[in-house]
């Protein structure tokens, strides 16, 4: 009777302990590497069925792998390693992560923000895959890409054209890249309500609580000897802790072996990573707090309904439309179309990382396809594929939606004020 009595307070205190923190997540590192994870090939491109001929597809894709976007990160690091290292207090993990910090300084010099060969990679794959999927949108048909100006968005479309043309020379490739085509790759630099949010907004205090409860201050403790790392304000030990997982976050991308295990345990890389998907959360869609962050993306999306349409007249001059931008072009546009697993509302912000994971939404050269397709009676069909796995859009109960009733069902996420 004892053992049983035993047994059922042990069962008890798990279950309180687990219900203490419903909110905690394992991912594994590869998926805390956030957005910045290299692209998830498929193992497999789900084909279209034999009563249906493709006739379009509309294409919108995040650049490939990559540096790091800026140095700043890893010069934080530096600097409070080296300083730390002057006065011998650097533990030998202090001193392993100091040098991998100079490593990656030397390594991205000159190439902060360019696409890496992985990046590469990763267009000519997607590219590759599309064309043998679709074939007969290829062969002595015209294309059209455009791109921000970014030199890792105008080299990812690059190597995505050169491949497809590679596999078939007989494409018309017409290419777009600069400031000119910012309103529907960047209209995050050019809308001024939302600038104004993204300094001033809400969103600020709640990441800030998530921050100090979740950034972990363990990390950087490990990397201190005795009373440095003792004396370290928590202040301080989260702001190392941050900068650190954020360069390791970041090392698989630029083609480096992913170290994050080393200086962080699985719980404690799951802590740091639910604050950067926060981040990405409260600033790049809908939320509770506000809209704007997903409505900047209704000029993008006005541009896939006017030429999807135009295609499903028989009206569009290409039979593929590419366009090459940014996480931040496509985290407002799949929230504004509310897809799943890019679009949740909560009151409760310790739950957006059940939810909302920006490694599944936008990790490198992710990408939303809408293959448009016609049936022999002529009825016109589109598959909306996310990251080339097909997602069912709210409302269908097929991966393929009548055009008529996807149309209707997109024009109702544009703002009315917007709406073509």
């Amino acid at each position: 009777m004892r053992s049983l009595s035993l047994l059922l307070i042990t069962l008890l205190t798990a279950m309180i302990v687990r219900a203490a923190d419903p909110t905690d997540t394992s991912y594994p590192y590869a998926d805390c590497q956030g957005s910045a994870k290299p692209y998830p090939v498929p193992a497999s491109v789900t084909e279209l069925p034999d009563s249906l001929t493709v006739i379009f597809i509309n294409h919108v894709g995040r650049h490939g792998a990559r540096f790091p976007s800026s140095p700043r990160n890893v010069t934080h690091l530096i600097k409070e390693l080296s300083h730390a290292d002057s006065l011998n207090a650097l533990t030998p993990a202090g001193e392993s992560l100091l040098s991998l910090a100079k490593y990656v300084s030397e390594y991205s010099h000159n190439r902060w923000g360019a696409l890496d060969s992985l990046g590469m990679a990763e267009q000519r794959g997607i590219a590759s895959r599309m064309l043998r999927n679709n074939g007969r949108l290829f062969d002595n048909k015209r294309i059209k890409a455009i791109s921000s100006y970014s030199p890792r968005c105008v080299m990812s479309m690059y190597e995505f054209t050169h491949q497809l043309d590679r596999l078939n020379n007989h494409i018309e490739i017409y290419t777009s890249a600069g400031r000119q085509n910012s309103p529907l790759m960047r209209p995050f630099d050019l809308d001024p309500d939302f600038t104004a949010w993204l300094k001033n907004g809400d969103w600020q205090e709640v990441y800030r609580m998530q921050y100090e409860t979740m950034m972990p201050v363990a990390p950087a403790r490990r990397l201190f000897k005795g009373d440095y790392g003792h004396d370290l304000s928590s202040d301080k030990a989260r702001d190392i802790s941050f900068h650190a997982f954020k360069m390791l976050q970041g090392l698989a991308a630029m083609g480096l072996p992913s170290r994050m295990d080393q200086y962080f345990t699985l719980p404690e890389a799951n802590q740091a990573w639910s604050c950067t998907n926060l981040s990405h959360y409260l600033q790049r869609t809908t939320t509770t707090l506000s809209q704007l962050p997903a409505e900047i993306a209704a000029p993008l999306l006005v541009d896939l309904l006017t030429t999807a349409d135009e295609a499903a007249r028989g009206e569009s001059e290409y039979s593929v439309i590419l366009r090459f931008g940014h996480a931040e072009t496509l985290m407002p546009l799949l929230s504004l179309m509310r897809l799943d697993g890019c679009y949740y509302l909560t009151n409760y912000f310790d739950t957006v990382a059940l939810h909302w994971m920006d490694f599944h939404v936008v990790p490198m050269a992710s990408n939303l396809q809408m293959i448009m397709a016609r049936t022999k009676s002529g009825r016109i069909y589109v598959r909306f594929d996310l990251n080339e796995r097909p997602v069912v859009l709210p409302g269908a109960d097929s991966i393929y939606i009548p055009w008529d009733k996807a149309r209707e069902y997109l024009l109702r996420c544009i703002p009315l004020h917007l709406r073509p």
